[in-house]
Order: C-alpha cells, then structure tokens, then sequence
C-alpha cells in the first residue's frame, strides 16, 4: 500500500468501483436533473435525480417491474424493455412539471446503441429535452424487438431445443418471442393512454 505524507485515500465509493466523481462533477455542475439509468442483475432502474449536498433527491422513478403493470411479459432488462422504462420515466416527469435532463448512464461504456441509450431515447420521445447525439440511439427495429423475434424465428428452425431454452422466460409468461414487436408496440400505447391524460 502507497504511504507517505502526500498519500491521499481515495473515497469509498471511488475505491469500490461505484462512483466516477470526475463525470459525477461534470454532471451536477449542468444544474439539470440527471437521468439515471441503471441495469441490474435481475431488473432496470431509470429515475430523474437532483443532487443536493446531504444526498440526491430522486423527483420519479420508474422501475422494470412496474412493466408488468401495463401487460409487459418480456424480460425486464433488454433493449425494448429499458426504452418503455426511459418513456415511463419521462412521462412521470412531465405530469411534474419536469421538462430537461442530462443523461447519466453511471459506469456504463457508451456504446452505440446499448440498451442505456434506448432508455434515454424512451425519454427524449416521451418529451424530456435530453442533449444526446443521434448516432448513439439504438435503431427503431432494436428498440420494438424485431432483431430477438428474428433470432428466434432462426433459432426455432435450426435449433429447437435451444430455441425452447434460450426463450424459456417468454415461454413462462405467455409470449411467443417472435411477436415481441406487436407485444412492444400494445405496451407503448397502453403506458401513452395512461400517462398522457
């Protein structure tokens, strides 16, 4: 272990690997509320937090299981589902006067078109300003499903079993994978009915 009287301990957070304070100051010197995104091991969390020095204040949350709520039988954490959470958010947000944010993804890499980026598009349509570049957001067919119904659809042909086990958590639900696009689409407009009233 270094020592020596300049030696400075880092924080906690920064030594476990939690926090990037360096991107965490960027982020609260915008003065924007962020939009957080974080994938867990079983379930997504998108939430509108404002920092404040005795800890930051989540103003709306969203969570994967509230899904369920409006018939959504996919699992929770991929790419369609993280884009309605990202919408669900946003609409909370906007029935609370909310009307920008800044995109915090955490210690995520920024790859283009990962599932984050398809909850902070979900947010932006559903009329968060979030400043985001076009190149980063997920294409149209990711975010309805269309490539894990033609991975399917591939799959039941070549390998059936595979196929069964593969999509065995649609199965349980009640879901053909290949109709995940026309299931995504029913959700979409049955959180829009809900929360734009």
């Amino acid at each position: 272990m270094a020592r020596g009287a300049r030696y400075k301990v880092p924080l906690r957070r920064r030594r476990e690997g939690k926090t990037n304070y360096y991107k965490r100051r960027k982020l609260i010197l915008s003065g924007k509320p962020r939009l957080v995104v974080r994938v867990l091991s079983r379930v997504a969390v998108v939430q509108l937090v404002k920092a404040h020095p005795l800890g930051d204040i989540t103003l709306v949350s969203a969570h994967s299981n509230e899904l369920r709520r409006y018939g959504w039988k996919a699992p929770r954490k991929n790419t369609p589902a993280l884009y309605l959470l990202g919408l669900l958010a946003a609409l909370k947000a906007r029935k609370k006067g909310l009307s920008e944010a800044i995109a915090d993804i955490g210690l995520h890499r920024p790859v283009r078109g990962a599932r984050v980026f398809a909850a902070v598009k979900g947010a932006v349509d559903g009329g968060l300003s979030i400043p985001v570049g076009e190149e980063v957001l997920p294409p149209e067919d990711r975010i309805r499903g269309e490539h894990i119904a033609k991975y399917a659809a591939m799959l039941k042909e070549t390998n059936a079993e595979l196929f069964k086990s593969r999509f065995s958590e649609y199965f349980a639900q009640g879901l053909d994978p290949e109709r995940l696009p026309e299931h995504f689409e029913e959700v979409r407009q049955r959180i829009l009915q809900e929360l734009a009233q």
